[in-house]
Order: C-alpha cells, then structure tokens, then sequence
C-alpha cells in the first residue's frame, strides 16, 4: 500500500631503491604476484623496524605530497565523505586535494598511500579464535573517535571467516539475529582445512583474505584507513573483479555499477525507483571471481549504512553505529556462498502448498459482496486461483483487528464460503495502532497500553505517529510482551475471521509525519554527524524518531529490523494459533527474515520498466535468502495495458510467489476483464504454473532443509560460463528450467541465450518444442503474446500434476513426468511430497521423497500418488513398443519433429498405480 582484484601495493621503500612507478601500480592478486607482495610485505616490516615508515602526516620524510597522493582517479578513497572541504580542510586532515572536471566521480579531497591510522598490536588465542588490540596516537578527524579497538578473528567454519571490530570500553548496540542459525554455521575448525588465508598489516592496521587454491586477494583493507568513531565507521576494500550483486533493497540490474555508485540500506516506505534507498536492507554481497569462483561478504550491523561502489574496483563500507561485524565467504562457487551466507542467518522457511498458486488482491474491493463476486468470477472464467485478499478496506475506520459491520459485516462468512470452495483468504495487518478510540472500545490499544507493549519517546511517553487510521501507536516487537499481546490479539480476530495467512504492510516502519506528531527532539541521535544519501534528507522522514525508546535498544539501532520483528512475532503468532504452517508476507525485510516471511517488491508502477526490473528484484531476495518472493503483477500503480498486463501475467506465473495487485484509483487488471485471446494467453500460463507446482514445491523443500535457491540467476547456476555473469532478463527455476519473458511491447520474438546443452521448449504441442542444441549462444525464439518461452535442460526429469482451480483440487489429479534425456540418454529428477499444511513435515518424517531416473532402477515409495503419464524428449526415433511396469502400453505417440514420446491413452493419460514398489517405464527403438 503506498504512503502521500585489484590490490594496490603502495609501500614507502625509496630507500631500498624500489621505483616509485613499480610500488603504485595496480597489480592482479594472483599466484604469480604472490612474491612480490610477500616481498613487500617483508621490506615494509623491516623499514618500520627502523621506524623509517612515517606514522603520521606532520612528519613525514619518506614522500613528498605530491609522491603520496600520486594515483589514478579510480583509486582514490573519499577523505571528505561526512561533508564538503575546502582544500585546506583536506589538507589539514593529512589527505590529498586534487580538483577533477568531473564533480560526480573521483573525489576530491582522498586519503594519501599508508594514511596514519590504528596500529595493531600481537594477536593472542581466545575462545573463540584470536585478538588484538587496535589503537591510534593521534585522534583521526572524526567527532567522537574512538582511540581503541579490539579486534576478533574468528573461523567459523572452512569456507567462512568472521571478524569483528569494536569498542572493548564500552558496551555498542551488536545485532543479534532472530531464529536459529543453520547447525553447519559454527565448529571447531582446523586451519589447514579452511579455503582462506588471512595476513595482517599492523601500521597502519589493514588486513586481507586470500583464497588458498589460487592466491587471489578476496578483501583488501589496506587500500584506505578503518575509522571508527560513535557515529561513524567506515571500512574500504579492494575488490576481486567487477562483478558484485546483492546489496538490496535497490531499484537496480542484478550486476551493480561500480561507476561511483552509493547505495544507502535504510528501510524506507518508497516506491522502487532507481537512486533511493528501499523497503529493506541486506548488508550482503557476492563477487564472481575468475574461472567461477565466486565470494560472498555480510556485514551484519543494523544502523544506517551507506555503501559506495567505486571501479578501482573496491567498495566502502559507512556505517553510523554499532560495531563491525563481518563475515566473509569463501564458496568457492557461487551457490556454496549463498548455502554458506544461509548458515549465519537461518535457512528459509518452507511454504505451505497453497501459498504457492495464484493469488488475487486490490485495495478497492469495497465490500464483501464485491470480494465474492471476484473469486466467483475468477473460477466462472476457469482461471486457476487459491487465496483472495482484501487490502485495508476491510477495516472498520481502517483500524486493524477490526472488520467494518456495514461493508464487511459478513466477513467471516465469506471466509468460510471459500474454504469449502477449497480457497484460502489473507488481509492486510498493519502495525500502526490506532490511539484515538474513546477508552474500552478498541481493545488492541487499551490492552497495548495497560500491558506497556508500544514504543516511548524520550520523555517515556508512548510516541505516536500518523498512519491510514489517524494518531497511531507503534508495538515494540522486541519486547516479549509485546509478541505475547500481539499473539493474543491475532488469536482474538482469528477466533471471529478464520484467516489463512497475514500481510504485514507499511512495517518500516512507516509513518505519514516526521518522527511523531510532537516531533523529535534537537540532538545527534536525530541529526547524526553524517547521514548517509537517504530519501528525505533525515533519518526520520516518513518514520519514528530516532530517539525512540524500545526494549533492546533505540528505534536509531534497531529501525532496519523492525520489520523482520514483526514478521518474527507474526510467524510465531499463527503457528500457535491455527496450528498449521503459517504464511506471513512482508514489505519491509532484513537478513533472516526468509525463516518466517515472504517478500514482495512493493509498490510498483505498471510500465515496461518495471516490469523488466522485477526480475533482478525477485533474484536479489533469493540470494538474500528470501525465496518466497514475486512483485504485484501488472503493477501496483498506474494504468496497466491489455499487453503489458498478459506479459506480465507471463513473467509474474514463475515468481515463486505469485499476486495480481491493484491500487484504488487505477484501471481494474483481474484476468477476466481482458479481451478473449489476452484471457486465453493469460489461462494458458496459469495452467502451466498449477502443473508445475510439485516441482516448484520440491525447490522449496530443497530451500529450506539445503539452502538451494529457487528462482535462479544464471551465473549461479553456470558460473564458469562468462555469458551468465550479468544476466538478469532469463532466470531459471532450479537448476532446470530456464525462463525467457518478453520485456518489451510489440515484441514477436526475442533473443534469448541457451547455456551450452540441449534445451527443449516445454511447449510439446508445436515445432516451437524443437531441441535446441547450444553452445552457449544467443538463439532467436518466436515470441507470440500467447506464449512465454520456458526451456528444459538436458538430463533433468520435471515432476507435474494435472492443474485444476485450487490446489485443493489439483493435488488430487494424476502426476506426469517431463523427462529430457541427454545425449547419453539418461535424466534425473525428484519429488518432495507431503500434506502440504502440517508443520515440520520434513523434520518428523512425515513425508515422501521421490527419485526418478531414466534407464536406471531406484528404489523409492509411491505410497498414495498416481502417475498419470509421461513425456520424454530426445527419443531419437519411434519406439517400437513401450512397457509399463512390464505391460505394454496400449497407447503412445511420437512426433519426428519434436522428438517427443507421449504416453497416452484415449484422453493422453495413462495411469500406473504403483503402492510400495519401484514403477519402470521402458521402450525399445
């Protein structure tokens, strides 16, 4: 709902006679440069020694400035990033100034080679790993510096590393992560085994990991100086390639640009646009390497954080609180990063099964009747759909937890009408309290008050902000109590209105005044230091103040997590209501949320652009380990058009998460209201989502309990294929199924690229179903408005159901089998199957798990499923015959064109029933 490897080895040795040119080239970290740094390395200890390595600007003798602040524009690091200096500001910092014509690019004002900073003392064992003291003489130019730092190294495991810096003297806000992180994230580790290397550069302190296998340099501190003040700490590293995704939420390309780019993580109630700083924060990135290595780095702090890009290439963190706290990644391959990322921060939930079909929402369904007669409509016109929605209107005078008694007033009849329709139904829950009710008629705040559940303002009054229902009050979720009342209250409307799932909304928190109606007080918690580049200008536009007072700490520390406490409390709400595995979706997000929420990408417009920038959106949360992600179909603001509304219908069917969204004074985009060919291309792609469902549900499964992603870049998939490593208009479900959208208006095909392999269209009714033998090309394909492309890999076996209206219905029809051989003539394939509502499935054992191959025997249990038949692609020619668990089958047929075997019978179905035995299907050419 919308609100008004390059290192660079710069080392002061001119008396050892190394040329100056040499020492400040950028040189690759790879094996072959491994002695010349060591040599450096070795040359910088034995000159600091003799205490020949200036410490500090004023005496300096080694450089003259103009030697010191010789570097390429690329290169430099911003000595100016809290504010504008003139040059004898810069100057009288110890940094450089150097004016360019380009204002928008390098800085001006940029830190000289060795820039005094902390100096590292002896590291020493702990309980954890090892430490070391970090201080500095002379205080950097920061307010508030901090003078001593103790520094942690820990291996937490082979592949991750994890390091921490912060104030030993005092107590900072350190994030503690909700839920449980993966039981593979920490144990005793032996040094020989890990991937990485760390070396340490003690004045001034700086440090690198490199990976073991090659020698390549993954993080280089030594670039810039670490600052570390109360408001401000700032950390810059140099970066192994140009390559880097992650670092949501952004209205970006799945490949960030590098070109002095600043990315601000703040939560923000903002409509995707590009250069501002979104619904959520993810502190986290992954680097593609070289021959398909790949790393992954999180910062886990929750403060406001600014990251800037730059195409040394390195990055800078900044970050206005709490402590750094780093964990780095070694893969080696892209998918072992985000399994490894996972483990710190929980592995995702697993949906329930329903959640996984069509669902249907706008903020205009002005009444019950209205809401009936869309679900009604929706079925009358044979489109598959499982969960109708209802925006705000449902509320009386828009306060949550109530329904309104003249428009809504059979609400709970409804809901139950769609139950026995087999369908489910969600609302919308927003956290704002309404605080104007006269006392004893709106029980959510009368018992929030009286069991101290809200945020307080400094004075320790409840703060009071302004949302949809007027003065609201905001729950502190990470007060215990406050999740106790919050259960309570859901159990008390759930006892009224049996709902299916929550939608948590506008849980930035947001807020349509500043900070509060009494606004915020005047001090540096309000208007820190430095703020980094957010929408507004100020922290606290269009939230609470920062100086609000919650259980853990200020609203300053925790506002980036509130969302996800929600979504925790939430979560942890339905379970212990309805008993059953709950469905939360969530705006606002920050990393671990995936164990309890679902994502969608917010308010989006309904134009081309945003459509085609949905797909990198829906990618990042799944590196993010968020899986259960889509963005409103159609889009949620604007007019959409008959075209642009099917194409994204297209798309929008392989979301993992899948939601037609509408705003109120916008043009109606149910599927019905379109014209007859736009309704059949839209019918078309739904029934291909509902017959795709078991194999979508078994990528969840393997999401959950293996932390594999479901929509897929390419680049995780192929990483040795440069190709992939900045696609993002093609994503794949898996590891295969490849899909290909049209993007643009007025297109009748389109190139997309095929990884090298055979491809089949799963399209089997046309020639468009042809293999497609690659070599890692771009192809042309026929892109029809009735069709979107969707490609099988070679080697993989996809698990189908017959698709019906509800997925109440179609769990109940025959499954079939796409079987795409590879040029050796064999596939694979799998099937997670269980009630698809219980909680803990997986972990009780109260399931079925299926392996299919083709040409070998496994043994697996069928118990209760029905295979209702089976398509294989790259028969290279027909069957003389085909046994079915040794019968013959009485009916199949082949087309030449296609290569494509259906067994069938009179409707294309045959039906093997097999209980507790291995089913075989052969055929001889």
């Amino acid at each position: 709902m919308r609100t008004p490897s390059f290192l660079l080895i710069a080392l002061a040795l001119t008396y050892l006679g190394i040329g100056q040119a040499r020492l400040l080239r950028s040189v690759h970290a790879k094996p072959e440069n491994t002695l010349t740094y060591d040599r450096l390395v070795h040359y910088a200890a034995q000159n600091n020694a003799r205490k020949r390595l200036c410490p500090h600007p004023e005496n300096s003798t080694q450089f003259s400035t103009n030697d010191k602040c010789t570097m390429a524009p690329e290169n430099r690091f911003d000595c100016a990033r809290d504010r504008v200096l003139s040059q004898k500001e810069c100057e009288d910092r110890g940094c450089c100034y150097a004016p360019l014509p380009d204002t928008a690019g390098p800085p001006w004002c940029f830190y000289p080679h060795l820039y005094p900073g902390y100096i590292m003392g002896p590291l020493s064992p702990t309980r954890r790993g090892q430490a070391a003291t970090l201080t500095r003489a002379k205080p950097s130019y920061l307010p508030k510096d901090i003078s001593t730092l103790r520094l942690e190294v820990i291996e937490e495991s082979a592949g991750c590393l994890h390091l921490t810096v912060k104030d030993p003297s005092y107590p900072r806000y350190e994030v503690q992560l909700l839920g449980e992180p993966h039981s593979g994230a920490h144990g005793k580790t032996d040094s020989q085994d890990t991937l990485y290397s760390t070396e340490f550069h003690p004045d001034p302190f700086g440090f690198m990991v490199r990976r073991k296998s090659n020698g390549r340099v993954i993080l280089n501190t030594t670039v810039a100086p670490l600052l570390f003040a109360d408001q401000y700490l700032q950390l810059s590293t140099a970066l192994a390639s140009t390559f880097v995704s992650g670092l949501g939420e952004h209205y970006t390309s799945l490949r960030l640009d590098l070109n002095w780019t600043s990315l601000t993580l703040w939560n923000r109630d903002m409509a995707p646009h590009a250069d501002a700083n979104l619904y959520g924060s993810h502190p986290f990135y992954i680097v593609q390497e070289e021959d398909g290595f790949a790393h992954g780095v999180f910062l886990l702090n929750s403060n406001a954080v600014e990251v800037v890009l730059q195409p040394t290439p390195a990055l800078t963190w900044v970050a206005i609180g709490g402590i750094l706290d780093l964990f780095v990644f070694l893969g080696p391959d892209p998918q072992s990063v985000i399994r490894q990322y996972l483990q710190v921060i929980g592995y995702p939930m697993m949906p329930p099964y329903w959640s996984l079909g069509f669902h249907l929402c706008r903020w205009g369904y002005t009444t019950s009747n209205t809401t009936r007669k869309v679900a009604q409509r929706m079925h009358a016109a044979n489109f598959p759909m499982d969960v109708q929605w209802n925006d705000l209107d449902y509320a009386n005078k828009r306060r949550v937890f109530t329904f309104d008694p003249w428009r809504f007033g059979d609400l709970p009849e409804m809901v139950e009408e769609f139950h026995k329709r087999g369908m489910k139904y969600i609302l919308i829950l927003d956290p704002g309290i309404s605080s104007t009710s006269p006392p004893g008629t709106y029980p959510p705040f009368d018992n929030g008050l009286k069991r101290d559940v809200f945020i307080k303002n400094t004075t320790g009054n409840i703060l009071i902000g302004k949302v949809w229902p007027g003065p609201t009050a905001f729950p502190d979720f990470t007060n215990p109590e406050t999740r106790q009342w919050w259960e309570d209250c859901i159990r008390d409307f759930h006892s009224k209105v049996p709902v299916d799932g929550l939608w948590i909304d506008m849980n930035e928190p947001a807020s349509f005044v500043q900070g509060s109606v009494e606004g915020c007080p005047d001090s540096d918690i309000e208007n820190p230091p430095y703020t980094p580049r957010v929408v507004g200008g100020q922290l606290n536009s269009g939230t609470l103040c920062m100086s609000a007072q919650q259980r853990l700490s200020s609203h300053y520390n925790l506002h980036n997590m509130y969302g996800l406490t929600e979504a925790y409390a939430t979560h942890s709400a339905l379970v212990k209501v309805r008993g059953k595995r709950p469905f939360v979706l969530s705006r606002s997000s920050y990393p671990s949320i995936g164990q309890f929420s679902g994502v969608w990408t917010g308010d989006v417009r309904s134009d081309w652009e945003q459509l085609r920038y949905s797909i990198p959106a829906v990618l990042q949360f799944s590196l993010f380990g968020v899986p259960l992600v889509g963005a409103d179909i159609c889009g949620f603001g604007g007019d959409t058009t008959e075209e642009l509304c099917v194409r994204w219908m297209q798309l929008g069917a392989f979301y993992p998460f899948m939601r037609n969204h509408n705003d109120k004074p916008n043009a109606p985009q149910e599927p019905y209201v379109f014209g007859k060919k736009a309704q059949a291309a839209m019918r078309s792609v739904l029934n291909l989502r509902y017959s795709l469902l078991p194999f979508l549900y078994t990528l969840f499964h393997h999401a959950h309990t293996s932390a594999d992603t479901v929509a897929r870049p390419l680049f995780l998939e192929f990483p040795s294929d440069p190709n992939c490593q900045t696609i993002d208009r093609q994503f794949l479900w898996g590891s295969s199924l490849l899909i290909t959208p049209v993007l643009e208006p007025g297109v009748e095909e389109l190139a997309a690229y095929l990884p090298p392999g055979t491809w089949y269209s799963i399209h089997n009714v046309s020639v468009r179903s042809c293999p497609f033998y690659s070599k890692g090309q771009y192809l042309l394909l026929p892109a029809l408005l009735d069709t979107i492309n969707i490609h099988v890999r070679e080697g993989h076996i996809i698990p189908r159901q017959e698709p019906a209206l509800t997925t109440t219905a179609s769990r109940g029809n025959p499954f079939f089998l796409t079987v795409a051989l590879s040029a050796g003539g064999w596939a694979w394939g799998d099937l997670f199957w269980d009630d698809g509502d219980s909680l803990g499935t997986f972990e009780t054992g109260s399931y079925c798990y299926l392996i299919f191959v083709a040409g070998q025997r496994l043994n697996g249990d069928l118990d209760g499923l029905v295979l209702g038949g089976i398509q294989v692609f790259g028969v290279p020619s027909p069957p003389r015959y085909v046994l079915a668990n040794g019968e013959k089958v009485r009916d199949f047929t082949y087309r030449s064109d296609t290569k494509v075997s259906l067994l069938n019978d009179a409707i294309n179905v045959i039906y093997l029933v097999s209980t507790q035995h291995v089913f075989t299907v052969q055929w001889a050419l």
